[in-house]
């Protein structure tokens, strides 16, 4: 299915614990104003009936817009409020059940170094967020950071669209949309700023150049 590329420009990747006490639903509303063109909804923590709510508050804000809604993990939760995606991590549902599931739905992919670069998961995503770039503190688990020759190099083994992740701010992603990144997904950066339509704005910027 072809989609329109500008969708992997900008998405905000959620994170509740990071929204300094506002709802998500504000946040998001206000990052789209700004510019974001994709959101998705990560929650690690949350029951599924939780989840849920927030994936069907998130849907009606971001509906009207045209902006995708993409689910981390679940494609329980995705099917249930006909979200448009699912991003799926290495140690989640093989790519292939997804596709099985969600049809003709954005999946999306994470990857870390060369060998998942070459599994065949990756050609059957949509698209890949590829990280981290630089040393992050959003997630626990997270690998060593890539650098932007690091990055360079996984992005040169694929033909899929690729959105860089991992300690983006503003004034540091210049080098990796150089390095070849269609995209950009960001967490701290817009959901712990003080005004996320600004700081999406700023992100928003960077493509204009």
């Amino acid at each position: 299915m072809t989609r329109d590329p500008s969708i992997y420009r900008l998405c905000l990747v959620t994170d509740r614990d990071l929204a300094r006490g506002r709802a998500l639903t504000d946040v998001v509303a206000a990052a789209v104003q700004g510019g974001v063109t994709m959101v998705q909804l990560r929650e690690k923590s949350a029951t599924t009936r939780e989840f849920l709510e927030e994936a069907r508050a998130l849907k009606a804000v971001l509906a009207p817009h045209g902006v995708p809604l993409v689910i981390n993990d679940r494609v329980d939760i995705a099917l249930a409020v006909d979200a448009e995606g699912v991003h799926v991590g290495q140690k989640d549902m093989p790519v292939e059940q997804v596709r099985a599931l969600a049809g003709s739905r954005i999946i999306g992919l994470s990857i870390t170094n060369a060998d998942q670069m070459r599994g065949e998961d990756t050609r059957l995503c949509d698209y890949l967020g590829v990280g981290p770039l630089y040393l992050q503190q959003t997630k626990a688990d997270a690998s060593t950071p890539l650098g932007v020759e690091g990055f360079r190099a996984l992005r040169a083994m694929t033909d899929r669209p690729v959105m860089a992740i991992g300690g983006l701010k503003a004034d540091n992603c210049a080098p990796v949309l150089a390095a070849g990144a269609d995209g950009l997904a960001v967490v701290s950066g817009i959901v712990s700023a003080d005004d996320p339509r600004a700081a999406s704005q700023a992100f928003a910027r960077l493509f204009q150049k």
